[in-house]
């Protein structure tokens, strides 16, 4: 099976918030075999946009959905993600006021986790840098991994994240083998400003990290820049023409 390639749909959140439906036309369009949602799905009903992504032939390649939401509506969001194909949820962020509460944030990841799997869909956990920040000799990233059960919480790693944190991103994917089924890809601009980065264009080790998760089962790469100084989806083709010329005929 060759490389699978989504764009995270945050990268095109204004142009989502214009109109959602043309901007999945575009997507597919440039030539990606998926999307993941940023917990937007354009207002449609779950049916709806399973048939316009069948139209489009995307796949859903999962979808970030906020914890509170994990936490009070996970049934619904289930449902739904069901519904449209979705085989992966990811809680993309902590809010800042349930951050230091790691070990029983990893307990609820465990039961949100173990909720998902019971309905044939795979929980992860999204990075940023905050949780590679040292808190009294431990690193909260590894306290909500390493404390919760390793059979329903994944990582989705983000490269981008790890780098700017002083990590090697091969180490962390080598670490979790097995557990990142997911794959978040950016780089950044080499000068002070670390800045957002279409692919291949920046000073992040893509190429390693790439081929560690080929060899460690990543399901999906899924491209993602938070930030750009082009127009957006000028960025995804960029990014994704570098994939397409270095390592999309990989074999997964």
């Amino acid at each position: 099976m060759d490389m699978k390639v989504a764009i995270q749909l945050f990268t095109l959140r204004e142009a989502c918030q214009e109109d959602f439906v043309g901007t999945l036309k575009k997507v597919a369009e440039l030539g990606y075999d998926g999307v993941e949602f940023a917990g937007n799905w354009g207002g449609l009903e779950a049916e709806n946009l399973k048939k316009i992504l069948d139209d489009l032939s995307l796949k859903t390649a999962g979808s970030h959905v906020p914890l509170h939401m994990l936490e009070n509506e996970l049934d619904n969001v289930i449902e739904f993600q069901k519904k449209i194909g979705s085989h992966y949820i990811t809680c993309p962020y902590l809010p800042e006021e349930r951050r230091g509460e790691y070990s029983q944030l990893a307990n609820i990841l465990t039961e949100i986790g173990r909720t998902c799997a019971e309905n044939g869909i795979k929980f992860s956990y999204h990075n940023h840098a905050f949780e590679l920040e040292d808190i009294e000799g431990k690193r909260p990233l590894n306290v909500l991994l390493d404390e919760s059960n390793p059979e329903v919480v994944n990582a989705e790693l983000d490269i981008y994240w790890l780098t700017k944190a002083g990590e090697n991103p091969v180490e962390w994917i080598e670490k979790y083998k097995g557990r990142t089924p997911l794959l978040h890809l950016k780089d950044m601009t080499t000068d002070q400003e670390q800045f957002f980065a279409e692919l291949g264009t920046g000073g992040v080790d893509l190429e390693s990290s790439i081929r560690k998760g080929i060899e460690s089962g990543v399901e999906w790469f899924i491209v993602e820049q938070d930030q750009t100084k082009r127009d957006p989806f000028e960025s995804a083709k960029i990014s994704l023409d570098y994939l397409r010329n270095n390592f999309i005929s990989l074999k997964m």
